[in-house]
């Protein structure tokens, strides 16, 4: 399981690019890597953009251009699902970056987004990340500004909490189930019961008409 988020220098795909990268790595609900790196997009960053994620023009100046990180950043993403928050968003801009250096897009049904499950299970809320880190309290108070591998982090903390909390896979049930000796869950040990019997008894089909003739106006017979 991929969580990842990039920072981009504006909100369309077609005309902007991306600046930032991070990828959390999960297994089993575990943070098993952390991978990020600023990407020089060959252009000016608004200044808009570096008053949200702190980063400027001449932070990335030196930093690598996309082609010179798509594999690094494919091997983290191949065989996972590619979860993010407002997930068409970062879709968009990866497969965007990996087409222009020729590289095959990421398939879509890989894709989680943490914003429909998040409608799904709370309709009517907020669903920012901050809002939902409030909701579940993930612990937010370092992100002063947006930054790639932050919210990565914070996306798989949220993440987890979505898809059942620290429970993922039920490890520990599973292994109190696998504890218990087979033996004990064979049938032909078990004591023999006769059936018991079920039918209602004459009396107590006398005390039920009785008492269903006390009813007003009940709604069967309204069907007939």
């Amino acid at each position: 399981m991929a969580c990842v988020d990039l920072e981009t220098t504006g909100g369309a795909a077609a005309s902007h690019r991306v600046i930032e990268v991070g990828i959390v790595l999960l297994d089993g609900g575990v943070v098993v890597e952390e991978w990020s790196s600023l990407v020089n997009p060959g252009c000016h960053i608004p200044r808009g953009i570096t008053t949200i994620t702190g980063i400027d023009t001449g932070m990335v100046a030196e930093a690598p251009r996309f082609e010179e990180l798509g594999e690094a950043i494919l091997r983290r993403l191949t065989g996972c699902l590619f979860v993010a928050h407002n997930a068409g968003f970062d879709f968009g801009f990866l497969n965007m970056e990996l087409g222009a250096c020729l590289r095959d897009p990421v398939c879509r049904s890989r894709m989680i987004d943490t914003v429909a499950l998040a409608k799904t299970r709370h309709p009517g809320a907020k669903l920012s990340l901050d809002a939902l880190c409030t909701r579940y309290g993930i612990d937010r108070s370092h992100r002063v500004k947006h930054g790639a591998l932050l919210d990565a982090e914070l996306l798989a903390q949220l993440y987890v909490e979505l898809s059942g909390g620290r429970q993922i896979g039920l490890g520990l049930v599973a292994e109190a189930a696998s504890a218990v000796p087979t033996a004990v869950l064979t049938l032909r040990e078990r004591p023999y019961r006769a059936p018991r019997p079920h039918a209602p008894s004459e009396d107590e089909l006398v005390r039920h008409a009785a008492f269903l003739a006390t009813l007003v106006d009940p709604i069967w017979a309204q069907a007939r």
